[in-house]
């Protein structure tokens, strides 16, 4: 049987994982797939620190470089943007196959590394840089390659997630559930990359790139986070059938593409909206195979571990049979012509705002609404007691996204209302 040797840079939380995952299921993808991937090498500045993982002796090293030169396949897992880059960089210069589940370093660098991938004839494998253990990266390249892909919706942030559950569930606001986020270990000390939507943006532009076939990067996606949901949005939105989800959205309609990441109202009733807590799920429709929806961990060192073993073993078969860049998930270039800025995406509306408890109010309102080609689907009116202001919820129907920030800066200068205008795009699914 062929045995290939397996160098892994970055001993953390999912090296580790990776590790532990190749020493006790070795045999099991052996017996099914004919080649056995063994550890040779494991990089690390930190080679006496107890993992909970007992390797080999001669394994360990500091030294990546070590593991470069004395392995088949590489497996980076360090993280960050430029150590990694640097490494990555180096193996497919040698014409080594490298897999990794830095999803920051694809979305910021992944044309220079595919490219360097193209040049060399080897690849770069990346399902566990977005959503965990889901095998959405292997779907989109191998098992929907016959479809056309209309659009994708992905809740692809656990932490998010589990901020916007709590909020409904338990009537908290948005800073009480982020410091028990952060205490249990779901959400970082400093949780921007993922409360502010970019984690989410890195996974969509890398799927939007396999879907659509040619790279995207970071620059045209549109991103927005959850920072300013309020429980009284969470409240009114159920109260009216939606649930508020952070959702990645790709989409291709009339050759143009959008790829956005925010906030969005989604049915209560939907499969998304039933996903809660740190889970993760992203939904694909194809012309041919419809909706198709994958669900599970989308972070944790045994779900990442999973997803990297599967694509260790992916190139242990593609170097045994010699077929190497079987399936390339795109092409070198970009569509950054054809993607729509936000500007020009067409969506429904959910506005909220205060405004002062007079006859004629709401009228000035849809007359300026009306002007901007906006419709209204349905308007919500709810009184306070004892006060001379009242809370208003309006929902449209589909309109553009420049028309709708022109008619809010309008009503926004009106006497009548009270406060900042609020607004959350719907998604019908």
């Amino acid at each position: 049987m062929k045995e290939l040797g397996i160098g892994i840079i970055g001993f953390g939380t999912v090296g580790a994982g990776v590790a532990d995952c190749l020493l006790k299921n070795g045999d099991v993808i052996a017996k099914r797939t004919g080649v056995k991937p063994v550890i040779k090498k494991i990089a690390d500045l930190d080679i006496v620190r107890d993992r909970g993982v007992k390797v080999p002796a001669g394994v360990l090293t500091t030294d990546a470089m070590e593991a470069i030169d004395q392995c088949d396949v590489i497996v980076e897992l360090v993280g960050g943007t430029t150590f990694a880059k640097t490494i990555i960089l180096e193996a497919l210069k040698r014409g080594k196959p490298v897999v990794t589940a830095n999803k920051a370093l694809l979305a910021k660098f992944g044309e220079e590394l595919f490219e360097a991938a193209e040049k060399s004839g080897t690849d770069i494998f990346y399902e566990a840089s977005v959503g965990g253990g889901i095998p959405i990266i292997k779907s989109l390249r191998e098992g929907l390659v016959g479809n056309r892909i209309n659009r994708i919706y992905g809740i692809l942030n656990g932490t998010c997630n589990y901020i916007l559950t709590r909020m409904e569930r338990d009537q908290a606001d948005f800073k009480e559930v982020l410091a028990d986020a952060q205490k249990l270990g779901y959400a970082e000390a400093n949780p921007s990359l993922d409360v502010d939507g970019f984690d989410t943006a890195h996974k969509a532009t890398i799927m939007a790139s396999l879907a659509y076939g040619e790279w995207f990067g970071m620059d045209p996606v549109y991103v927005e986070g959850i920072t300013d949901i309020t429980l009284e949005e969470i409240k009114l939105t159920d109260e009216l059938g939606y649930k508020i989800k952070l959702l990645a959205i790709i989409k291709q309609n009339d050759g143009n593409v959008e790829v956005r990441v925010h906030p969005t109202l989604i049915p209560k009733q939907s499969m998304l909206a039933k996903v809660g807590d740190v889970f993760n799920a992203v939904m694909v429709n194809g012309d041919f195979i419809g909706d198709t929806m994958f669900y599970g961990r989308g972070a944790g060192r045994n779900a990442t571990a999973s997803a990297v073993v599967a694509d260790i073993t992916d190139v242990c078969l593609n170097l045994k049979f010699e077929s190497n860049r079987r399936i390339p998930g795109f092409t070198a270039g970009n569509l950054y012509e054809n993607v729509l800025s936000i500007d020009k995406v067409k969506s429904r509306y959910y506005l909220s705002l205060q405004v002062v408890d007079l006859p004629g109010v709401l009228a000035k309102i849809t007359n300026i609404l009306a002007a901007h080609s906006i419709s209204i689907s349905s308007v919500v009116q709810k009184e306070r007691k004892d006060a001379e202001h009242v809370s208003l919820v309006i929902l449209t129907h589909l309109c553009e996204e420049s028309n709708m920030k022109a008619a809010i800066a309008e009503i926004s200068r009106l006497s009548d209302v009270l406060n900042k205008v609020k607004f959350i795009r719907i998604e019908d699914l």
